[in-house]
């Protein structure tokens, strides 16, 4: 399963007046989150921002279960437990992270403004602040969608991209759909739990799956906890009142069979895309963001970038190079943010203002 916020890291929801920070972290990835820890070190008030549903970007959602052996100090760590890891280091500092929220729209509002920026995400929040750090990857990760056009009127009632309130499965027939790793631990998971029927839906009988998991996959199916439909739905089936009763399958044989449901969850994948950030007028090269390696800023003043999303010569696309470029993106920001005061560097070793951040201050 995909890390959860520890407490003191909040899943936030929908607000209806802007939010006033000091800085917002686009992307809750590895360096999305060691991003903001350095900015909380320096004071600055910081929200993460993330489009998936979990923590963890490229690490919690492509390889959770992979082993990272680069890591200073860890000779060798999942990706899932890299992301729990970097959420508790974070925890102290009492961060609010935005999940379920991908960012689409940008304004500058001016030096007379409330803030220097205006950042809208899809969920409908609004935030006023004063510097940006991208810190998105490759860009948001987005759900493939299936390739049936006529499925879209019922995305967000039926058919559902991303992890949605168990209540929605209770009691329900239930498909979800992809040979992913991700497919087959929620097909896993909701067969736990109170669905009435769950079918996993695939076009082959062969799964692109960590061993363990397909050996999870086989004794559910064997017990019949787990239904297995192979084929790929060409058509859409309805009642007379528009609701979404079965999808038509097309099977490798050229046979056609009814698949009912209530509930349609196809987990195909994800895809990167740079969205909106494309849109804003930063210097790009080849899609990445173009940064000094003093502060990590873009071309536009107050807008940093960090980890594999940005380019400079040398670039190398390593985590423990992102940790790097978010501690100096931090204290470019602290310095912007409090022109004409000197900001000091600091060791936790030694600092009880640190200490006392990361509630760790000796008695």
């Amino acid at each position: 399963m995909p890390p959860s916020p520890p407490v003191g890291l909040h899943a936030m929801t929908n607000a209806d007046a802007p939010i006033r920070t000091d800085a917002v972290v686009i992307g809750a990835g590895p360096v999305g989150l060691y991003q903001a820890f350095q900015l909380g070190l320096q004071e600055v008030g910081v929200h993460i921002v993330e489009g998936l549903a979990h923590a963890g970007g490229q690490c919690a959602e492509l390889y959770p279960e992979k082993c990272l052996y680069d890591i200073p100090g860890i000779p060798s760590c999942s990706g899932q437990e890299l992301t729990q890891r970097l959420l508790r280091q974070l925890q102290p500092l009492r961060v609010p992270l935005h999940l379920g929220h991908i960012v689409s729209g940008l304004q500058r509002l001016g030096t007379d403004g409330p803030a220097r920026f205006a950042l809208q995400t899809d969920g409908g929040l609004t935030f006023w602040c004063d510097a940006i750090v991208i810190a998105a990857g490759v860009g948001a990760f987005l759900p493939r969608k299936v390739p049936l056009p006529a499925l879209e009127r019922w995305e967000g009632r039926q058919v559902f991209y991303r992890d949605v309130d168990p209540s929605a499965w209770v009691g329900q027939r239930v498909v979800v759909m992809g040979g992913t790793d991700a497919a087959v631990r929620l097909a896993l998971r909701l067969a736990e739990g109170e669905a009435a029927h769950v079918t996993l839906l695939h076009r082959t009988v062969r799964f692109d799956i960590d061993p363990d998991l397909d050996a999870q996959l086989q004794s559910a199916i064997g017990a019949g906890w787990v239904r297995l439909c192979l084929g790929q739905p060409v058509e859409v089936l309805t009642d007379d009142e528009g609701q979404l009763l079965a999808l038509a399958i097309a099977t490798a044989d050229d046979q056609r069979l009814t698949l009912p449901l209530d509930v349609l969850m196809p987990r195909l994948g994800l895809h990167p895309r740079l969205g909106p950030i494309a849109d804003w007028g930063l210097a790009l090269e080849r899609k990445h963001l173009v940064v000094d390696t003093e502060g990590f800023r873009t071309s536009e003043p107050g807008i940093h970038a960090v980890g594999d999303i940005n380019a400079y010569p040398g670039k190398r696309k390593l985590i423990v190079c992102g940790f790097h470029e978010a501690t100096l993106a931090a204290f470019a920001i602290a310095q912007a943010l409090r022109p004409g005061e000197r900001i000091a560097l600091e060791y936790t070793t030694t600092s009880a203002r640190l200490q006392r951040l990361l509630g760790v201050a000796p008695d």
